[in-house]
């Protein structure tokens, strides 16, 4: 079965978006700083964006802290005319705990991640149909550690469910996650070693 290209399919949708007389609203769920500094970059002219900072996957909670707060510093320097804005949701590492439970020794990359997407994707999308956004999103196809393809169609069954529209997307392509690798630098940007959860930290400690 041929793959799709959800990179053209992205282009397609922001050469429309383009020649509207007023930028869209876009909730595009962030997993941190250096992941979203490009997408941000590459959006911004399309949408009127707000960040949806939601990952009870990451762990330990000091470290969704930090994440946190470097991608509140990241925005406040670089949305110097403070469009961009963020809505952080409360640390609640038990809903990631229950979302995986009997997935806890799955392969980095596999099942579990995929509960993970869906876990917070199915959040973005209630939030963003409850407050009428036109669009939502993620940062998490920027990663070579992702797994684009679900991840957009786990977006596309939401958006069908919750009746707004999902930005389809594989943002590392056309260099994108080397653009963020040169944003980070730029703007001294915290790069975490691990994906985010108590498993994938696991997973990358040398054996």
């Amino acid at each position: 079965m041929m793959k799709i290209n959800y990179q053209n399919m992205m282009e397609e949708e922001l050469n429309i978006i383009k020649v509207l007389p007023e930028k869209p609203s876009l909730l595009l769920h962030t997993c941190c700083a250096p992941c979203s500094s490009y997408i941000i970059e590459l959006l911004r002219d399309y949408f009127d964006i707000t960040l949806y900072f939601y990952n009870p996957n990451i762990y330990p909670k000091e470290e969704h802290d930090r994440r946190l707060n470097e991608l509140r510093l990241f925005v406040e320097r670089f949305d110097s005319n403070k469009d961009i804005k963020l809505i952080a949701e409360e640390y609640t590492p038990i809903e990631f705990a229950s979302c995986v439970t009997g997935l806890e020794e799955e392969r980095e990359g596999g099942s579990r991640c995929f509960k993970c997407y869906d876990l917070r994707l199915s959040k973005t999308a209630v939030r963003a149909s409850e407050e009428n956004f036109d669009y939502f999103c993620t940062t998490l196809s920027i990663s070579p550690h992702k797994n684009a393809e679900k991840i957009n169609e786990i977006g596309k069954e939401l958006a069908n469910i919750y009746e707004v529209k999902f930005l389809f997307s594989n943002f590392k392509k056309k260099n994108g996650f080397k653009r963020s690798l040169e944003l980070s630098k730029d703007f001294d940007l915290y790069r975490q070693e691990y994906c985010g959860c108590q498993y994938s930290m696991r997973d990358s400690l040398p054996e």
